[in-house]
């Protein structure tokens, strides 16, 4: 949930004219006819499960006078644990890809940053209203690459970051890959306070469907060349159809990240992208 999770946002402006967001929902192939369950015991036992987990957010940001949009498609696997009358869920991340709206432009992280990411067990609330159940996961605020008090803000100023190399690069943070075009790569090493809510619905099929709400922050902590050293403050889309969330019961043997991603394709939709891209 991603969620994701995990975003950059380049940080050069460059000719090519910023492409707009493509409809939403974004995923309209996954709305399906809602589970009926007898009461929360049922509820309870038909949910609890491993399931694969997939969800798209989408950012946005003004940069040097034009939109910056991003979408962030985490992907990985998801528990629901019952402890007697308690849902816990656990979320523990695989895979991470983005997309975003300038031709020709990418940043990426490799796997070993995103499985760092390793939010806290976290009851869920499970509610029933006119037959209908739903799932709402809190936030719970995850600190990656930064050590510190996970319920406080970021401090502003680099100095006060108390930073660890989470995905074991020899660097501070976590890092991020970005190309502007070809031949013009950097690397910039990021810290991050990743803060997201899930909501969803069970399904008649046994999927649960929703979306994924982020307050996420980060700070710049170094860069490979100054031209990627400036800060960015991306805010989510309010419009909950580009950030869906999808659970999909898994089968015994996906027992792990590597078969997880080996069926992504069958498991997953394809991940959007941008209009006239």
């Amino acid at each position: 949930m991603k969620h994701s999770l995990i975003l950059v946002v380049l940080l050069l402006s460059c000719g090519d004219p910023a492409l707009p967001w493509p409809s939403s929902p974004v995923h309209p192939e996954l709305i399906g006819e809602p589970a009926r369950l007898a009461d929360r015991g049922a509820a309870l036992q038909r949910l609890a499960g491993r399931y694969g987990h997939y969800d798209v957010v989408a950012y946005e940001e003004v940069l040097r006078g034009a939109p910056m949009r991003t979408f962030v498609i985490s992907y990985g696997i998801t528990e629901l644990i019952r402890e007697g009358d308690t849902l816990l869920q656990r979320d523990r991340f695989c895979h991470a890809e983005h997309r975003i709206n300038r031709a020709g432009m990418r940043s990426w992280m490799e796997d070993a940053a995103v499985r760092a990411i390793v939010p806290p067990d976290q009851p869920v609330r499970l509610r029933e209203e006119a037959g209908r159940w739903s799932l709402h996961r809190p936030a719970t605020p995850t600190l990656i690459g930064v050590r510190g008090d996970p319920s406080q803000p970021l401090p502003e100023r680099r100095r006060d970051l108390d930073t660890v190399d989470a995905d074991g690069d020899g660097r501070p943070g976590i890092t991020v890959h970005l190309e502007v075009e070809p031949g013009l790569r950097g690397r910039v090493w990021m810290a991050r306070r990743e803060i997201f809510e899930a909501h969803l619905t069970p399904l008649a099929d046994g999927r649960l469907v929703g979306h994924v709400e982020d307050r996420s922050e980060q700070r710049t902590l170094g860069a490979s060349s100054p031209l990627f050293a400036a800060e960015a403050d991306p805010h989510q889309v309010e419009d909950p159809g580009l950030s869906p969330l999808l659970l999909v019961p898994l089968p015994d043997e996906v027992d792990g990240c590597d078969a997880l991603m080996a069926r992504a394709g069958e498991l997953f939709p394809e991940a959007p992208g941008f209009l006239g891209d």
